[in-house]
């Protein structure tokens, strides 16, 4: 019952990620912009929301984040979108909710171990459990019904990756891999999240979809599901986390 009034923070990267969402939306007034993105205060399946596209990278991610739980009070995050896929078991369209994040191109070595964030003492940064059962079991409703060709996809658990660059050659996607052999996927905002999250106390978790494989031509593949999944998936997705509008019908 607690998460039903909690206010949550969506984050995407792009503006095709969370233009579902903002359909979907009830709004309480206008955007707000600030910091130079806007910020849509409002609910979805009549749970207190604020949605926001950060922009691409750690920086803005992490700016966004900080943004919603100061001025917005926002008391869990959520960051979806696309990701590439590292695992060669993930498939084009799958669902990735993350256990726990990390920033695999970190390093202030030998000050402080690789990838460890430096004066936290922490390297790997667990999503909150009750989020990530929530947010899988929001995936395998919607994937249920989802279908890429005659194929239906499948939702994952596990450890994302998150770095300043994107990871188009087969050279990059080794090196990712090489310094977290785990991952199942890479992207550019989750573990700036998470960190922003950890600092300040509060819920997150992170859930993508699988838009290419990490490697050569993921620019192609990406551009592609960014105009097909992108915004379907997330808004698909999240109205199964929060279900139907109060007194409606829909996703869930």
């Amino acid at each position: 019952m607690g998460d039903e009034v909690q206010r949550t923070g969506i984050i995407t990267a792009m503006p095709e990620e969370l233009a579902g969402v903002l359909e979907a939306l009830e709004p309480e007034g206008p955007a707000i912009a600030w910091g130079r993105r806007a910020y849509h205060a409002g609910r979805l399946g009549g749970q207190p929301v604020v949605c926001a596209a950060a922009r691409i990278g750690k920086v803005a991610a992490a700016a966004t984040a900080t943004e919603m739980i100061v001025r917005f009070g926002i008391e869990r995050l959520v960051v979806t979108g696309l990701a590439g896929g590292l695992s060669d078991a993930l498939a084009v369209g799958d669902v990735v909710v993350a256990t726990g994040l990390v920033q695999h191109d970190l390093d202030a070595s030998p000050l402080f171990p690789a990838r460890e964030v430096p004066m936290l003492g922490v390297t790997r940064l667990a999503a909150d459990p009750g989020l990530v059962d929530a947010l899988a079991a929001a995936g395998e409703a919607f994937c249920a019904d989802a279908r890429l060709g005659a194929e239906r996809p499948r939702v994952w658990r596990g450890l994302v990756a998150t770095g300043d660059r994107f990871v188009a050659t087969t050279p990059s996607r080794a090196a990712v891999l090489e310094a977290v052999p785990e991952a199942l996927c890479v992207e550019m905002e989750g573990a700036a999240v998470a960190q922003v999250a950890y600092e300040y106390g509060v819920r997150f978790g992170v859930v993508r979809t699988i838009s290419d494989a990490a490697g050569a031509g993921a620019e192609e593949l990406f551009g592609q599901s960014l105009g097909t999944l992108a915004g379907a998936w997330t808004v698909g997705i999240l109205g199964a986390l929060f279900g139907p509008p109060r007194g409606g019908t829909g996703a869930g």
